[in-house]
């Protein structure tokens, strides 16, 4: 039959389906079309003839976004195993134009239809994004067919359905258009039954996709194919005037859009993230497309070779086992081949020993996996990427899809390289990596982060594009715009240490500026307290990473005093226990951070002023028992309150005159866990002693309530430390661990330090510290 008398070559198809794919190249090798016009925005037309390029490695996506606005985008990703991508591939390969003809992104992106744009949810044979107003047209067929599981009826229907006989796949039968011709028929059936099925901007869609197919009919007569969703078939078909599509089209809004390939992942092919034509496992159909023959076979050694990689004992024995049994669960359920149910069940029983654990992670690793894909350089990028690129290749930071950490060492020039590049790329809102926490070093010149690249940071890049054509500059101007946004003292504190973190030195004095002004008129001491740290971390990333931060030290001493003056004052304002637990979390902030400024030589003084705050706070009455134990402690670690004192304070707060409630906050801020306050009791029975007594004359209507109090910090402790506790406990008065009542205290619990003992361990620490000997 002559391309005249056929019309048009219609393939409905099912979007990053590997059947489809496989059955669209055997139509295509048979039909040889003059044209493929496929299903995708307009603007990519241009970016077609880069699908060639030795650079493009799927999944890759279109990006298309507002000029005006990047963060307004929409993405139409392809895999190797989309029937969109093989058509593609074909025409290139064939000599013969390939064309997008779907409703083009200008108007998507403006908005176009029932909410926003969704590209991704289309109307295919897998439905949209989840909506119980809308038609799945794949569950309704499979539901038909007598299958509960719409994948299961897919798998059946068309993956197991292959060109020829190879072990693994059914023998296709009516040629390479009799699968096309039959989902075609099937689609129109339910059109007439559901009309557009609740998909309302699909009308529209099909209307700009019959304009296209008129236009390449005046261009190549009948002679070209379309590639698209099957459930746009039956109105690609329908006869309508065009007068009555330009109407559907008339006077749709536009904005300006620019497009570019992105890369992709098969992560974020899968419906699980999110996409609305996604499929539940990406990386099983790339399988089945790739493997030619036995994909069975071949899965399963893959997952072998992936428990063997994770030291579990897997050999061929296991691989030839569970492909026996998948066939076997496959005969039992009437289905032709086994599919992912059946090869996951055989890989549960048989390499798995029946656990979930080892199952997840195959699910996880094969099942979806993470590969990503690239793009090539000819492939235009806003500038603010291309510098991205560029220190990506100089830094070797490669762009991957799975998590993996990094440790910087920032003694070493192109570690710290690193680490300005992704503190610069957190500022500008690109989270490509999360710092967390050191392992095996807490040093300052030591940082790991955590790296995974996701396709959205590409248009985090588009939208910082804004500020600059490099990362550097692009970083200094959003920084200099925040500062000046800044409401609050703690938005510009928090900015100045990422602007001394990522080496922005540029910025700081626009930053310093709105410091200056916020900290001038904010008579919180909260705030104030809040903010101190901030700026005392920034004064040590100076010194670490040889930012000048000097300008800091400064507004943070001006900063301490203020604290100094006003805290008395608001610690003895009637707190209640919340205030109280919030001002006592800032006291421990700000003591920090007078240590750090007194250790640069930031403020003369600062550190006897602060101590007499503590010394003010721990004697005043009218303070709150958590914050007055908290401020003894301190005071206690520090050397600047005697243990006779201590005891003094601690009986005070104990005394039959206080509150239980109050008393029980005393004991929480003196000798709350993680704060070493078990060790402190274990080691000072006289303290311990205190407390014991204090609890047993606690009236038991009270002990109620300071309960939770006492359980909370008791309950810190580590368990060697409670055990210790209970012993000296259980001991009574006078069993304590300096007590002298059997001649002599045990060693180490001695009331006194012993001095020969500690001359002992001088020379190894100056070892250590590599300190002259004295």
């Amino acid at each position: 039959m002559s391309a005249a008398a056929r019309g048009p070559l219609l393939l409905g198809v099912r979007h990053h389906g590997p059947g489809s794919a496989r059955a669209v190249r055997a139509a295509l090798d048979a039909a040889r079309p003059a044209a493929v016009l496929i299903e995708g925005p307009p603007e990519g037309d241009a970016l077609i003839a880069l699908a060639a390029d030795p650079g493009m490695r799927p999944p890759v996506a279109l990006l298309a976004h507002a000029a005006d606005d990047p963060g307004r985008a929409a993405f139409w990703p392809l895999a190797d195993f989309s029937p969109e991508w093989v058509a593609i591939r074909w025409a290139q390969e064939a000599g013969v134009p390939a064309r997008f003809i779907d409703l083009p992104a200008a108007h998507s992106l403006a908005g176009v239809g029932a909410g926003e744009p969704d590209p991704d949810a289309d109307g295919d044979v897998e439905g949209d994004a989840p909506d119980s107003v809308r038609l799945d047209p794949l569950s309704v067929l499979a539901e038909t067919a007598g299958y509960d599981d719409p994948e299961r009826w897919w798998e059946d229907v068309v993956e197991h359905r292959g060109t020829g006989g190879e072990r693994g796949h059914r023998p296709a039968s009516g040629g390479p258009l009799a699968a096309f011709e039959a989902l075609g028929e099937a689609m129109g059936a339910l059109r007439e039954e559901y009309g557009d099925g609740g998909h309302a901007r699909d009308l529209v869609r099909e209307a700009y996709m019959r304009q296209r197919m008129r236009a390449a009919r005046r261009e190549f007569g009948e002679d070209y194919a379309v590639v698209c969703g099957a459930w746009h078939v039956p109105a690609l078909r329908a006869r309508t005037t065009a007068a009555a599509d330009k109407a559907l089209l008339t006077g749709l809004p536009k904005v300006k859009v620019e497009t570019t390939w992105v890369p992709w992942t098969h992560r974020r092919l899968a419906r699980a993230g999110g996409y609305g034509a996604g499929i539940t496992s990406p990386g099983w159909y790339a399988h089945l497309f790739a493997a030619r023959d036995r994909p069975v076979e071949r899965w399963l050694t893959k997952v072998a070779g992936l428990l063997r990689d994770e030291d579990r004992q897997v050999s061929s024995a296991h691989v030839i086992e569970a492909v026996r049994l998948a066939d076997t669960l496959a005969a039992m359920r009437g289905r032709p081949l086994p599919g992912l149910t059946e090869t996951l069940e055989a890989v549960r029983a048989v390499m798995c020993d029946g656990s979930d654990v080892p199952l997840a992670l195959i699910e996880d690793r094969l099942v979806v996996g993470d590969v990503l894909g690239e793009v090539p350089d000819a492939a235009p990028v806003v500038p603010l990427q291309r510098d991205l690129t560029r220190q990506q290749r100089s830094l070797r930071l490669k762009a991957e899809a799975q998590d993996r950490e990094l440790e910087l060492d920032l003694r070493k020039d192109t570690d710290a390289a690193k680490c300005l590049l992704l503190h610069r790329l957190r500022l500008l809102g690109i989270e490509w990596g999360t710092p967390t926490a050191s392992r095996g070093s807490t040093g300052t010149f030591r940082e790991t982060w955590r790296l995974r690249w996701e396709p959205e940071l590409s248009v985090r890049v588009a939208e910082a594009g804004i500020w600059g054509t490099t990362v550097l500059a692009a970083a200094t101007a959003k920084a200099e715009a925040d500062a000046a946004a800044a409401v609050e003292l703690g938005e510009v504190t928090a900015l100045a240490e990422r602007c001394l973190l990522a080496g922005l030195s540029e910025a700081l004095p626009a930053v310093l500026r709105a410091l200056a002004d916020r900290a001038a008129l904010d008579t919180d001491v909260a705030r104030l307290a809040k903010a101190l740290p901030a700026l005392a971390r920034s004064l040590r990333y100076g010194d670490v990473r040889g930012t000048d931060a000097s300008a800091l030290g400064t507004v943070a001493a001006g900063l301490a005093e203020r604290i100094c003056v006003a805290l008395p004052p608001a610690c003895a304002a009637g707190l209640d226990a919340d205030g109280a637990a919030e001002l006592r979390g800032h006291v421990d902030g700000v003591h920090g951070a007078i240590g750090l400024l007194t250790a640069a030589d930031e403020a003369d003084g600062l550190r006897e002023r602060w101590s007499a705050v503590l010394r003010t706070l721990a004697g005043r009455d009218a303070v709150p028992g958590l914050i007055r134990g908290r401020a003894a402690r301190l005071l206690l670690d520090e050397g600047r309150l005697p243990a006779e004192e201590t005891a003094r304070l601690m009986g005070l707060a104990l005394s039959p005159a206080s509150a239980p409630a109050d008393a029980a906050g005393w004991i929480e801020g003196f000798a709350g866990g993680g704060s070493g306050g078990g060790t402190l009791l274990v080691h000072d029975d006289r303290l311990l002693g205190l407390i014991d007594t204090w609890l047993v004359s606690v009236p038991e209507g009270a002990f109620i309530d300071v309960l939770p109090l006492l359980r909370r910090t008791f309950g810190a402790y580590e368990p060697g430390v409670k055990r210790t506790l209970g012993e000296l406990v259980r001991r009574g008065p006078g069993g304590g661990p300096s007590a002298a009542g059997s001649g002599s205290a045990p060693a180490g619990f001695a009331p006194d330090l012993d001095p020969v003992r500690a001359d002992a361990v001088v020379d190894l620490v100056q070892l250590l510290l590599a300190a002259p000997a004295a």
